[in-house]
Order: C-alpha cells, then structure tokens, then sequence
C-alpha cells in the first residue's frame, strides 16, 4: 500500500505499465486529457461487469469532454481481453495482478479481502479532481466520473 492515502487535490502517482504488448504511460495519456482511472475488484462478477457496462454505454460522453477511461483490476491481461470482447467494451483495462497500482493509489480492501472499488478522474495536470469510494453501487462511479469531468472542463475551458 502507498504510505498515505491520496485525496482530492494531490498529485495522482505517474506510472508505466504494459498493454497490449505496448507501454502505457498515464502522464503521456493525460497531455490529451482527463483521465478516468477506475480499480474494480474482478472481472466477470456481477457488481464488476454493471460498471464496465455503465462505463461503455457512456463512454460517448466522457470522449465528448476528451476524457480517457481506464479499468484497473488483478485479472490478467488474458482474463481481460475476454471480458472486454464479451461485453463490448472500448476502454483499456490494466492487469495488476501483483496489486503494485493498487497500492501506488492506496485502494484499499473491503472486509480486508475483496479489492476495492475506488475511482479517481485526473486532470490533464495530474492533480486527482475526484475520488469515489463505493463498493456497493458500483455503477454510480459513471456519474461521478462524469460529474467530475465537467466541473473540470467549467474550471479550465481549453
């Protein structure tokens, strides 16, 4: 775990991780816009794939405002694939399986168990815009997100 908690206003952790074969760097990705990094506990259980399949029927939205969704969980990179090509889904999924990003952001466990279900949208500075903790609705991290977003672009109009 990261050795304080991140809030709201601090500096969101740079990190580089592979995807696809390929090197994502979140910095690189946030020279083009806010980012919408979302840990969620597993793929394919019920909560999981509701959020996903909120997060891909709004994503028209979130590019409308140049926003970048990211899904960060423990599968691996292979579990992933399958669940993005089951349920249609057009956003990066990150595998953590060694759990590095989870404790980079400080995403903590619910019952000391089951990862956690934590959202942060960062803005294209790197500054963490929202925070959003809700293990048990999981489909109002779309809203929030979304909500975080255009207060962003109200604040800083491009």
């Amino acid at each position: 775990m990261s050795e304080k908690e991140l809030l709201e206003g601090m500096k969101a952790p740079d990190f580089t991780v592979p995807v696809d074969g390929k090197e994502f760097n979140l910095y690189s990705q946030l020279g083009r816009g806010p980012v919408v990094l979302y840990f969620y506990p597993r793929d394919f259980t019920a909560g999981c794939t509701a959020e996903a399949c909120e997060f891909r029927d709004s994503i028209g939205q979130f590019r409308s405002k140049d926003a970048f969704v990211i899904g960060v969980s423990g599968d691996s990179s292979t579990r992933h694939k399958q669940f993005s090509e089951r349920h249609g889904l057009d956003f990066m999924l990150i595998s953590d399986a060694e759990g590095s990003l989870r404790g980079l952001y400080g995403v903590k466990t619910t019952l000391g168990f089951i990862p956690g279900r934590t959202t942060f949208v960062i803005d294209r500075d790197g500054t963490i815009a929202r925070k959003y903790s809700s293990q048990l609705h999981p489909k109002s991290h779309v809203n929030e997100s979304l909500d975080a977003i255009t207060d962003i672009k109200q604040h800083n109009p491009e």
